[in-house]
């Protein structure tokens, strides 16, 4: 069978995007897993029917053996699980195979956070810095409100980037944010992001369509959101690679440490399981024990 055309694997992706509204980046992900699998299985494939969990223990072998990060790994097991559930629940398959392999236990990496100084450093730098080449009079107005509005809110690069005007809301300070899988959350805004992102808008005459423009006033894309934060990283002191991301850690641990609760967190940052922002009470756990052993004299 032609991997490339498969009318289990059409009906698959088609349910992943009219019914659980998954994001191209999940379907461009699955469908890879899939194809990839197909073609290791060569001609040893013939029907999805036909493969049995064997056949996903010795890919999963093959996989391990080529040395494929564990979270690879278990995001294109995600993919074929996810896959079989839909057989099972929509084609009348016996079973899922792939309900029956283990699975490496998933790396435990501990969120790399800025201090708060670092925070603040990053912060102040765009309105510290001098204008460039044809840069318009509003660009470091710009870049200061995307840099305050990442760690006041804690959103997603595409979240922040995909923003419009009507999305803030300047009375209840908070912004409207349209997240993973289209769920809406409410995140509210702190008062040096909202002035920040007022005084932008008053010197760029935004007062309509995207909230952050290029200097052509198009949407900013996620490229060069990402540009922006590299720029005035270059320009600190901070001795590591920062990432949109990490200000999203560093939100979320910041207001751990500061008493917040798991669940609120939870809900700010929009993610669907509690288990997904407990890693972030490690991380507060870590900052808690180095903070001990520094401070009490009879920690060491």
């Amino acid at each position: 069978m032609n991997p490339y055309t498969d009318n289990e694997v059409d009906a698959f992706i088609e349910f992943m995007t009219t019914e659980k509204n998954s994001s191209p980046k999940t379907l461009e992900n699955y469908t890879l897993a899939i194809r990839l699998l197909q073609i290791w299985l060569g001609d040893q494939f013939s029907k999805w029917r036909d493969l049995t969990s064997d056949h996903f223990r010795a890919y999963l072998f093959q996989l391990q053996k080529d040395g494929l990060a564990r979270s690879t790994v278990r995001l294109r097991f995600a993919a074929y699980r996810s896959f079989y559930k839909f057989l099972v629940h929509r084609r009348g398959y016996p079973n899922s195979p792939v309900a029956e392999v283990e699975l490496p236990k998933a790396d435990k990496a501990l969120p790399v956070v800025l201090t708060l100084t670092q925070i603040e450093e990053l912060l102040e730098l765009p309105m510290k810095s001098e204008l460039q080449g044809q840069a318009p009079a509003w660009m470091r107005e710009r870049d200061a409100a995307i840099l305050e509005l990442f760690y006041s809110t804690g959103l997603r690069l595409a979240e922040l980037a995909s923003l419009n005007v009507n999305d803030i809301d300047s009375i209840n300070e908070s912004v409207r944010v349209i997240g993973k899988g289209s769920k809406e959350r409410l995140v509210p805004i702190g008062s040096h992001a909202m002035k920040a992102m007022q005084k932008y808008q008053s010197v760029a005459g935004i007062h309509k369509g995207p909230l952050f423009v290029s200097k052509l006033r198009k949407r900013i894309s996620t490229r060069s959101v990402n540009s922006v934060l590299k720029k005035y990283l270059g320009q600190s002191s901070i001795p590591f690679n920062v990432t949109p991301h990490k200000l999203r850690h560093s939100f979320a641990t910041h207001l751990l440490d500061h008493g917040a609760d798991l669940r609120s967190v939870q809900s700010l940052l929009g993610h669907a399981s509690l288990s997904t922002t407990q890693i972030y009470t490690h991380v507060t756990k870590e900052r808690l024990r180095e903070a001990y052993n520094s401070a009490h004299p009879r920690a060491k």
